[in-house]
């Protein structure tokens, strides 16, 4: 989306130095906050940011998502608007907040895609025994049964996480928040098995859990494009991400239990207004077994 150049204002800069050194900001979010804030610039043209107007911001963030910007994107932009005028407050560059007020599109309930059990058997049990299909069951088996994110898969190490004896793994997830779940006995099995050889493949000293062909660490990108390996294998015909064992963890436990207090712990999340959204994909399920089920709610 083209945008008219526009003269940095030095300030954003002050902003970004602050968040790099005092806030210890990743490369990533310093990227996407100046990206953000270049937007904001670009609509104002000469216009220092301090004196824009609530109306002002609106404007630009109505053309933004006018231009093709989806709702998402739009809360992120605005969310490092916020940021940015709440230091120039603080600051003391600042009479008013123009931030006050402002909201990003209201964006469509997307609820997270989920394998049905007897697809999630089928992704599992795909056949094979050399030493990457060994590392690969036991990956997958331990993201299905415990219900790990990506980066806390990828992040285990050989000592330190995992405990077979007691049937946990212990994972560090968002905002440093240190959780232990359980690992089932499946999934048990595929890492006694995959442990016992994964030093033919793993170098020296090397502590990571998962290793790749180097014997190295093996990333999220390579977890990624394994899984969707299997269930190329598997015949599934369909896409399956990592973030889907995820969702699929959480929907059959829950709908096995219906406790999800204890789905909220397992997955880590801080709000249970964030786990709520498997009651949705719950009542789905139960929704299709009605239909199929009642002889009432049958079509004729």
């Amino acid at each position: 989306m083209a945008e008219k150049a526009a003269a940095a204002d030095p300030s954003v800069e002050q902003f970004l130095a602050e968040l790099a050194h005092q806030r210890r900001a990743s490369a990533h979010t310093l990227a996407a906050y100046r990206h953000d804030l270049a937007l904001l610039q670009a609509g104002a043209g000469d216009k220092p940011l301090a004196e824009l107007q609530a109306h002002e911001l609106r404007r630009t963030a109505m053309r933004l998502h006018g231009q093709g910007l989806a709702p998402r994107s739009v809360a992120r932009t605005l969310s490092a608007w916020r940021a940015y005028y709440r230091w120039l407050a603080r600051h003391g560059q600042l009479a008013a907040d123009p931030c006050a007020g402002l909201r990003a599109p209201k964006r469509p309930r997307v609820l997270p895609k989920a394998l049905g059990v007897e697809q999630a058997t089928a992704l599992l049990d795909v056949p094979g025994d050399d030493l990457l299909a060994v590392r690969d069951r036991a990956m997958f088996e331990l993201f299905y049964s415990s219900g790990l994110r990506l980066s806390e898969l990828a992040s285990l190490n050989l000592i330190g996480g995992l405990d077979l004896a007691a049937g946990e793994v212990t994972v560090t997830g968002k905002r440093g928040k240190t959780r232990t779940v359980p690992v089932g006995a499946k999934a048990g099995a595929a890492l006694a098995d995959w442990i016992a050889q994964r030093v033919a493949l793993a170098a020296p000293g090397e502590p990571a859990l998962f290793v790749g062909r180097r014997g190295t660490r093996l990333g999220p990108r390579g977890i990624e494009q394994r899984l969707a390996h299997w269930a190329r294998k598997s015949g599934l015909g369909l896409h399956v991400h990592p973030h889907m064992l995820r969702h699929s963890f959480a929907s059959h436990v829950l709908q096995s239990s219906g406790d999800l207090r204890a789905v909220q712990e397992m997955l880590g999340h801080a709000s249970i207004a964030t786990t709520q959204i498997y009651t949705h994909l719950d009542f789905q399920h139960l929704a299709k077994v009605y239909d199929a089920a009642h002889p009432r709610a049958r079509k004729k």
